[in-house]
C-alpha cells in the first residue's frame, strides 16, 4: 500500500508535458492604491459624463437657451478656475519637492495647494450667495437646475480634495512620506488633477 501511495504522489509532483508552460514577464507591478484610485477615477468620469451628457441633452431640447455670460459673472469664474489650474501646478511642485526628500518644499507647495483648494471652494459660495439674493434659485429654470448640480457636485469634489490634502499635508509634517515613500501623496495628487478639470 505504501508503495501505491508513494506512486501516486510522484506522478502528481511530475510535470505534465501535455500543458506547456510559458515563462513572460508581467512588467513591473502596479501599486494596489494606484490602480484603486485610477479605478475610482474612471467611475467619477462616468458620473461626470452623465451629468455633461444629462446637460447636452437638456440645452439641445430647450431651444432657446440664455447666454451664461448674461446671467453669471463670468469674469470671477474664470478667475477662480485660473486658482484651481494654478492649484494643480502647486500640487506638481509638492510631488517634485517630495521626490528630492524636501519635506519643507513639500509642506510649502501643499500649503498653497490646499489654499487654492479652499479659495475656490469660498469663491463659488460666495457666487452661490450672490446668485440666491439675485433669485437665481436650483428651481427656477433649467439653466438654473443644471448649473447648480454641475457645479454643486464639482464643489463638493473640491471640498473632498482639500480634506484628502489636509490630511497629506499632516501627514508629510508627520514624516511619514519620503523620496522612496510618497505613494499617498502621489494619490491625493492624482484625485487632486482630476477636479482640477
Amino acid at each position: 500500500m505504501s508503495e501505491l501511495i508513494a506512486a501516486y504522489d510522484s506522478s502528481v509532483d511530475a510535470p505534465h508535458h501535455h500543458h506547456p508552460v510559458y515563462d513572460y514577464d508581467s512588467g513591473p507591478p502596479v501599486e494596489r492604491g494606484k490602480f484603486a484610485i485610477w479605478l475610482f477615477l474612471a467611475t467619477e468620469v462616468m458620473f461626470f459624463s452623465g451629468l455633461i451628457g444629462a446637460y447636452i441633452v437638456l440645452r439641445s431640447a430647450a431651444g432657446n437657451w440664455p447666454n451664461p455670460a448674461e446671467r453669471l459673472a463670468v469674469d470671477i469664474t474664470a478667475g477662480n478656475t485660473f486658482v484651481l489650474i494654478a492649484s494643480s501646478w502647486f500640487m506638481v511642485r509638492a510631488l517634485f519637492a517630495m521626490e528630492k526628500d524636501d519635506r519643507a518644499g513639500a509642506l510649502k507647495w501643499l500649503g498653497l495647494t490646499i489654499l487654492g483648494g479652499s479659495l475656490f471652494v469660498s469663491v463659488q459660495a460666495y457666487e452661490y450667495v450672490q446668485l440666491y439674493h439675485e433669485g437665481a434659485l436650483p428651481h427656477g429654470d433649467i439653466f438654473w437646475s443644471t448649473f447648480y448640480i454641475m457645479t454643486g457636485f464639482h464643489g463638493m469634489h473640491v471640498v473632498v480634495g482639500v480634506i484628502w490634502l489636509i490630511c497629506a499635508w499632516f501627514r508629510t509634517l508627520k514624516g511619514d512620506f519620503s523620496s522612496q515613500n510618497y505613494l499617498g501623496l502621489e494619490l491625493a495628487g492624482l484625485y487632486w488633477h482630476f477636479v482640477d478639470l
